[in-house]
């Protein structure tokens, strides 16, 4: 008996050939081929308990399309794993794995329930620049490329473009779209070209508007794309959290007393992250939740956020949290010209580098608020999974350019 594996965008099917009885010739060609060759086969299907399909393939023709080389620099059916660089170093067999499969049909189902989600509650979308003359937050973490005859960067975010576009009367859009950020981080939740989901909303004067918007969405998404994943016999499917509005808010001021930092005023640290992720599920049960009034001093680089008028030392925004993981940041925008500019010069940056953004502001802005999800990270949180590079197909940070 000679049995051949093959496989599809279908799943696996089982070829099954017998000596004396098969021809022989198709028998020494399945005996000797190399695993993972491309191949055309035609034959008689059979009903069979044996195959996990229930039915296995007798061939009558079977023809070499593409004769992999040997040997395999990963496998892809060996129960034995290997490290994720090995992986990643030949990214097309791993991409092969149905394990590894399965994570790009969850971030593909989505990414298409997120935007049916925002579409049903009135978004547009949009495609901004990705070369751009500045930055929307400063020049240490920006991509510099030769841009003709000058220097330009790669988009961290479409963020001043957004909030054009809400001056240009837009009201609600969206972009979801690659960015870039030069950041010389080296963990398990960094890389350095991600998937980011961004929205702006006009007319708003409340986060909490905002907030609920956000995981009204997400509720939605996560909501309909399980039942997909599991009628295609997803197994991430199963891991996918039953979500349920409201999300619990968390106070900044309050996750500083529960680490013990009360008044320190910076940013959560990833450790920080992780301890106030625990301190939610145990209080709350909720794996997502809003961190919310972060501090000026947290936010010292976000010019464009907007801080309270009877307390400067405090903003509208928000982080939104899954198990500790940061997946999602925003809050209320400067809409006001004159505090822009202020808040510009404060965060060290020189307001005539950004006359095209502040124009938008000069003739009409109303007030408006909007937040930046990180796509990879959601996938990441969805699936699972321990390393973000993961979520992506062919990942990039401060090691990786190739392949």
């Amino acid at each position: 008996m000679a049995f051949a594996l093959v496989r599809d965008g279908t799943g696996t099917t089982q070829i099954t050939l017998k000596r004396g009885t098969s021809d022989a010739a198709l028998f020494a060609l399945f005996e000797e081929l190399p695993r993972e060759s491309v191949v055309e086969v035609e034959g008689t299907v059979r009903k069979t308990p044996k195959s996990h399909r229930g039915v296995e393939l007798a061939p009558t023709r079977a023809s070499v399309l593409s004769r992999a080389a040997t040997p395999l620099p990963l496998g892809v059916v060996d129960k034995v794993g290997a490290e994720l660089d090995t992986r990643l170093n030949h990214r097309v067999l791993d991409l092969r794995k149905p394990a590894v499969r399965a994570i790009f049909e969850l971030r593909g189902v989505l990414l298409e329930e997120l935007r049916g989600a925002f579409r049903a509650r009135g978004f547009l979308e949009v495609e901004t620049p990705k070369l751009l003359r500045q930055g929307a937050e400063g020049g240490a973490t920006l991509f510099a490329v030769r841009y003709f005859d000058r220097t330009a960067y790669l988009a961290q975010s479409p963020q001043l473009y957004k909030q054009m576009l809400i001056g240009a009367g837009f009201e609600r859009v969206l972009e979801i779209a690659p960015a870039f950020r030069a950041e010389p981080s080296d963990t398990v939740r960094h890389i350095t070209e991600f998937g980011s989901l961004d929205a702006e909303v006009g007319y708003v004067d409340d986060p909490e508007e905002l907030r609920g918007i956000l995981e009204g969405v997400l509720v939605d998404a996560v909501g309909a794309a399980k039942p997909r994943l599991t009628a295609s016999s997803n197994p991430l499917a199963a891991g996918l959290p039953d979500l349920a509005k409201p999300f619990p808010r968390v106070s900044f001021a309050t996750c500083e007393a529960w680490l013990g930092r009360p008044g320190v005023g910076r940013d959560l640290g990833t450790e920080e992250e992780k301890a106030v992720g625990e301190r939610v599920a145990a209080e709350h049960g909720a794996p997502f939740y809003f961190i919310t009034d972060y501090p000026t001093s947290a936010k010292a680089s976000t010019f464009y956020a907007r801080r309270k008028d009877d307390d400067p030392a405090q903003t509208y925004y928000f982080d939104l949290g899954y198990r500790g993981l940061e997946i999602a940041s925003g809050g209320l925008r400067e809409h006001r010209l004159e505090r822009l500019t202020e808040n510009l010069v404060a965060a060290g940056l020189d307001p005539a580098a950004f006359e095209g953004y502040l124009e938008a502001f000069r003739y009409g802005m109303p007030p408006h608020g909007g937040w930046g999800l990180g796509v990879d990270r959601l996938v990441q949180a969805m699936a699972g999974l321990a390393n973000i590079r993961e979520s992506r197909l062919f990942p990039r940070d401060r090691y990786r350019l190739d392949p």
